[in-house]
């Protein structure tokens, strides 16, 4: 059956034999440049890119010779059976028969897994295993399987997935744990920096599936869990509960759609409306050790009558600072369109889509639901009894990886909180890194209309300044302090020193909180 294989291979890390033979077949996809840089050179951009959007067709052109690493696209990526003579010059086939990567019928072989490549963020060559045809997109690729094996498929790598990668704070820690784990692509990344990593899932197939990202790709396997959101974890009973195991690093790329029913569960969370990001929020805390982060991607409903950025606020638990950015809204009815073609509903018939389409309208509506957002969710458990909570939307280009960035960002959150006015007209400031200033204006106008500082790293912010602004960035290298620097502004603008003094901390916080200034140490 296209989509969903019978029997899933098997790659026991308790067992040398087979920890041999995944090693061998790990060598044979190195050695045959069966890699993301291989791919690129293989295909080309413009057919690397539609293969990543699943059409195949230009990359089936691109593989009509005999070579190894042509082979191996064929059978992983565009799942075509391949003759065993072809194979045989590719692959430790016999390995790869006692496992079960390959399924022989006559004189052709055929995958049972997709296997891609996924290179890692110091360049590393992984491999993400999922179900055949999931390596990218939902299950709308997916033909010939029933309603029953669809519920159950494992995707591979998808921009959520990422996207939630990229933003991960990479510091080295003692126990991460990646709840949700799908493939296993959060748990190999947690494995490069974390002693310990627990990956739970509620679909055993998935369990299944990321044992084997991690063994192909040759991480150090993860404690596996089966079960429900922190379930796995606890100690039985309610949340709040002793017993609770603590982590570091907590991430998730959960069953984060808003549907109106449970059909599909690498997407659909079984709560009503954004009630399962909202419970994994709050429970949070609870499973974090004092300074830990918690990350996740998530879906939240635009609900009228009310602030959506309220709602998020009130998810925040105590002790937690909090940074959430809404990266995109769609409307109830793109919303509904994009899962529903996610789903492969848009083949069904009209009526069976008319039908299921009005079921997701009538969900919106009971909730008074007028739109979707999507965004990231950061906690850093604090302790503090002032938490700083950003909700914010940047929905512009950022620069990934933003691991680094968020560990700044709250970095900054302590340092305001802990500084008053006068500290602040104290300390020392440094203009970031590639920050420019442009002008705005009518040509051959004496002065500007405005000034903008634009970051090009990270979150490329952009933020309009006035001209003391403006001549207060451009004058921090960290030697004078800010006082100083207003002091020395007010004199060539002829205003009172006194009152910029008074006016200013206020822009020079703003600044500071959005990463163009960063406090630096007196002579550093």
């Amino acid at each position: 059956m296209v989509g969903v294989s019978t029997h899933l291979p098997t790659a026991d890390a308790q067992d040398p034999e087979s920890t041999a033979r995944t090693a061998r077949l790990r060598e044979a996809l190195q050695t045959a440049a069966f890699t993301a840089d291989g791919l690129l050179d293989l295909l080309g951009a413009p057919a690397y890119a539609a293969l990543a959007r699943s059409e195949t067709v230009p990359a089936l052109r691109a593989t009509r010779g005999d070579s190894p690493l042509e082979t191996l696209v064929r059978l992983f990526l565009l799942q075509r059976p391949v003759e065993l003579r072809r194979a045989q010059a590719a692959l430790p086939v016999e390995d790869c028969l006692a496992d079960g990567w390959l399924v022989q019928d006559g004189d052709e072989l055929r995958a049972s897994v997709d296997v891609r490549p996924y290179g890692g963020p110091e360049g590393q060559d992984w491999w993400i295993v999922s179900d055949l045809g999931c390596a990218v997109g939902g299950a709308g690729g997916i033909r010939g399987a029933g309603e029953a094996e669809r519920a159950q498929l494992v995707l591979g790598v998808g921009g959520a997935s990422t996207t939630l990668a990229g933003i991960t704070v990479r510091r080295p820690v003692a126990k991460a744990l990646d709840l949700g784990t799908g493939s296993g692509i959060q748990a190999l990344h947690a494995a490069q920096h974390a002693t310990r990593v627990t990956a739970t899932d509620l679909n055993p197939r998935a369990l299944r599936i990321a044992a084997l990202t991690l063994a192909l790709s040759g991480a150090p396997a993860a404690d596996l869990r089966d079960g429900s959101l922190f379930e796995p974890v606890g100690a039985g009973g309610p949340p709040a509960k002793q017993g609770a195991e603590t982590h570091d690093l907590i991430v998730s790329n959960p069953p984060f759609v808003i549907s109106p029913g449970a059909r599909l569960t690498y997407r659909d969370g079984g709560m009503g409306g954004d009630d399962l990001c909202r419970t994994l929020v709050q429970q949070s805390a609870t499973y974090l050790n004092d300074g830990g982060y918690c990350q996740l991607l998530a879906n939240w409903q635009h609900v009228e009558g009310e602030e959506w950025r309220d709602r998020l606020r009130s998810w925040v638990p105590r002790g937690c600072d909090a940074w959430i950015v809404q990266r995109e809204v769609q409307d109830i009815t793109q919303y509904a369109e994009l899962w529903l073609r996610d789903a492969g509903d848009h083949r069904a018939g009209d009526e069976t889509y008319a039908a299921r389409y009005d079921s997701w309208l009538d969900e919106f509506e009971a909730r008074k639901t007028k739109a979707v957002g999507f965004g990231w969710i950061t906690l850093r458990k604090s302790g503090s009894d002032t938490p700083s909570i950003t909700v914010e939307e940047w929905p512009h280009p950022v620069e990934q990886p933003l691991g680094e960035s968020v560990v700044r960002h709250f970095d900054r959150q302590d340092y305001l909180r802990a500084t008053d006015d006068a500290a602040l007209l104290a300390g020392h400031f440094r203009l970031a890194d590639e920050v420019v200033q442009e002008q705005v204006g009518l040509p051959g106008a004496e002065d500007p209309e405005h000034v903008v500082l634009r970051q090009n790293r990270g979150m490329r912010r952009a933020t309009k300044v006035d001209t003391v602004g403006a001549g207060f960035a451009g004058v921090c290298d960290g030697s004078l302090p800010a006082g100083r620097i207003l002091d020395a502004i007010a004199q060539l603008v002829g205003e009172d020193p006194v009152l910029l003094r008074d006016r200013t901390p206020a822009s020079i916080r703003t600044l500071i909180e959005q990463g163009f200034l960063e406090p630096v140490a007196a002579g550093d």
